[in-house]
């Protein structure tokens, strides 16, 4: 795998910002790693970081880079602050950024796929909710999406008295129907597989339940991890290995690597 930083301009926030990506390499001769060889553009993943994170921080504290390496995935990991992946009513555009101009920056500077059956999201927490809210919003273009520990439900969590500063500096003192995710699933079709994981010790929990069971409620595929721990990298590291297996990666005989 190669693991690239990567600093360019955003025309939708007017201002220079970073992504890390990794990519598949082909190696004959590297110990000890044994993954997929794809003759085409790799399949990627968009993987959406945390409130407190930024686009170092998968690749940090977990193992991404092996699990990819295993499943031939590209992986793009953005860096877009505490925007909740919103056009911030006092501040960036980071919906416009993540969901119209960072495809296209991608699709540009590396050898990637642009079809929706082989295009993924997944994001952690604050990141979590940005990967549904991409998948909601746009079904389309995603084959499957997942949330570990994911703020999901943000109409809650944005009347914390601590989220105080959020609610008015990312979504103008109310979270509109394009910004909720219960909203955005009741109007949504052809809504991908999901998968919905979180510990069972996290203050996040209910809102991932409320999430499964109106998801489930909708027809939509889901798949349901809880698995004791709290809000924590010692849940996430082995849950995105598992949601990587998960994904519908095509193998490089063409058929579906979960199928």
């Amino acid at each position: 795998m190669a693991l690239l930083t990567c600093d360019f301009f955003s025309d939708a926030l007017e201002v220079g910002t970073s992504m890390t990506v990794v990519l598949p390499q082909q190696t004959e001769e590297q110990i000890g790693l044994t993954g997929e060889r794809s003759v085409g553009p790799p399949p990627v993943l968009y993987l959406l970081h945390g409130l407190s994170d930024d686009h170092t921080a998968w690749h940090r504290y977990t193992a991404i880079s092996r699990y990819a390496e295993r499943a031939g995935l590209a992986v793009v990991m953005p860096a877009v602050h505490r925007s909740f992946y919103a056009d911030e009513a006092h501040g960036h555009r980071y919906w416009e950024f993540v969901s119209e101009e960072l495809p296209g920056i991608v699709h540009e500077f590396f050898r990637v796929t642009d079809r929706p059956e082989e295009t993924f999201v997944a994001g952690l927490s604050m990141g979590g909710y940005g990967a549904l809210k991409l998948a909601l919003t746009h079904p389309e273009r995603y084959a499957a999406a997942a949330s570990l520990s994911g703020a999901i439900d943000v109409r809650r969590l944005m009347l914390l008295p601590e989220r105080g500063d959020l609610l008015d500096r990312v979504f103008g003192g109310a979270v509109s129907d394009e910004d909720d995710l219960f909203s955005l699933l009741e109007h949504a079709a052809g809504v991908p597989p999901l998968y919905l994981g979180c510990g069972t010790e996290d203050p996040l929990l209910p809102g991932t339940e409320a999430l499964v069971a109106a998801a489930t409620a909708a027809g939509v595929e889901v798949t349901v991890d809880l698995r004791p721990g709290a809000h924590e990298w010692t849940v996430w590291d082995p849950m995105i290995a598992d949601v990587v297996a998960w994904l519908p990666v095509p193998a490089a005989d063409g058929a579906s690597a979960r199928g």
